[in-house]
């Protein structure tokens, strides 16, 4: 298997951890993954997912580092990244999700 299927792989475990009404980064993510430089490949980990139609990675809980929404073009609509995170309780200070109250850190 390629190295980088691995490491897709990876992503999506952790992803499948993130809890319910919180968020983490493709930053954290990468640092949790011990590859601290790579969240833009978290970024094409997830975009593999959704092109997959797989719903069983919660895809909509990863936000950019500013806790912006800067996956929600891969969704359905650039509307439903942002409606399933709200309706998980998820709150927002303008276009971010407020990472004082819904910021998870996965355990390194």
């Amino acid at each position: 298997m390629p190295e980088s299927a691995d490491f897709f792989l990876r992503v999506h475990e952790l992803v499948k951890q993130i809890p319910f009404g919180k968020v983490t980064t493709y930053g954290h993510i990468a640092a949790a993954l011990g590859a601290r430089s790579s969240s833009r490949m978290v970024g094409w980990a997830l975009n593999a997912v959704a092109h997959a139609d797989r719903f069983d990675i919660p895809c909509h809980r990863v936000v950019n580092r500013l806790g912006e929404l800067s996956g929600k073009m891969h969704f359905e609509t650039p509307f439903v990244m942002r409606e399933r995170l709200e309706a998980e309780g998820v709150t927002f200070k303008g276009d971010a999700v407020d990472l004082a109250v819904h910021l998870w850190i996965p355990d390194a």
